[in-house]
């Protein structure tokens, strides 16, 4: 009788042991990625490619026309040119290595490298919800008080709230990552996504995810909540503002100065929200979920250079000049 409880007290302690190594031991994490034919991939493959070589181009160019060209030289356009930086480097993040992913159908990354790429997508999110809360303050003030626009967004001003937005974005993702990196991860570290994103590593975790649910809340605020409060506020002013223009021409003009930001925040909004505050159950990332995910990624920083492009007669005047010039340039020489 007591060697049975002997043998039974240390196969106990075999098992305590290894679940402790398991857990020691979790530093890779692997991507399911995309769980198709090898035909399906590669046509993903070469089309989130080209998606992703558009967005780099797109995005480069709405920041060398408005650093280049002196009618951009607007607070607008500034902060239009802040967020294609945002947009350059938020599926640079994400994309090279979900290509990747689709061409080994499925790819591992070590925990470091999962919580840096969770760091900069944190931060760089966090960013773009802090800057068009920002621009639409700026077209607030645009709309709402004409005369005092000048004084009001000065340079010195704008640079203010672009630097407080970057510094703002990468501090709280830094408090997001070191909360979230000091968590045991356990079992077979499978995520079910095409990167490191909270909600999946969430799941993961064997620890206690109190802290970082109450953390999500709270943070949500500065984030979410209050972005989001500020731009409806802004916009009623907005709108409001402009029914009592007088003259037809000049409420087209104004709507037409708003409706691309108002455009950018929807597609953006909406698209986190989906994913964020109503989120799937478990770990299976079904279909409207991966292409949430990929809209807000992949297409969004794509889109937001050709709808402020192709609805702004300024940026459209400016790129026409600047192709000019360069024609007049090769003529010469």
């Amino acid at each position: 009788m007591l060697e049975d409880e002997v043998e039974e007290y240390l196969k106990e302690e075999e098992n305590t042991c290894a679940h402790e190594k398991n857990l020691t031991e979790a530093t890779k994490f692997f991507f399911a990625g995309f769980q198709s034919s090898q035909i399906s991939r590669i046509f993903i493959f070469c089309f989130l490619l080209v998606i992703y070589w558009g967005t780099i181009c797109g995005n480069l160019l709405i920041i060398t026309l408005v650093s280049t060209s002196k009618i951009l030289h607007t607070p607008m356009y500034f902060f239009i040119s802040q967020l294609s930086i945002g947009d350059l480097l938020l599926p640079t993040d994400i994309v090279p290595n979900m290509l990747h992913i689709l061409l080994n159908n499925g790819a591992t990354i070590t925990f470091i490298g999962c919580m840096t790429q969770l760091y900069f997508f944190c931060a760089l999110e966090t960013f773009e919800c802090l800057l068009l809360t920002v621009m639409s303050y700026d077209r607030y003030v645009a709309i709402c008080n004409p005369l005092r626009y000048s004084s009001i967004m000065t340079t010195a001003y704008c640079m203010r709230l672009a630097v407080i937005s970057w510094l703002l974005g990468f501090s709280i993702a830094f408090i997001e990552t070191i909360t979230i990196s000091v968590m045991t991860f356990c079992g077979p570290n499978i995520i079910n996504h095409f990167f490191c994103d909270l909600i999946p590593l969430v799941e993961l975790a064997c620890s206690d995810t109190y802290s970082i649910e109450m953390e999500g809340y709270i943070l949500s605020f500065p984030v979410v909540v209050i972005p989001i409060t500020i731009i409806i506020i802004s916009y009623i002013n907005i709108i409001a503002t402009i029914l009592r223009f007088q003259s037809r021409i000049g409420r087209q003009k104004a709507f037409s100065t708003c409706s691309s930001h108002l455009i950018v925040v929807s597609i953006f909004y909406c698209t986190l929200l989906g994913v964020y505050i109503f989120p799937t159950g478990g770990q299976t990332l079904n279909i409207p979920k991966l292409t949430l995910c990929l809209f807000y990624t992949v297409f969004t920083p794509l889109f937001n250079p050709i709808i402020y492009s192709l609805r702004n007669k300024d940026i459209k005047d400016s790129l026409q000049e600047t192709i000019n010039k360069n024609v007049i340039c090769s003529n010469i020489t």
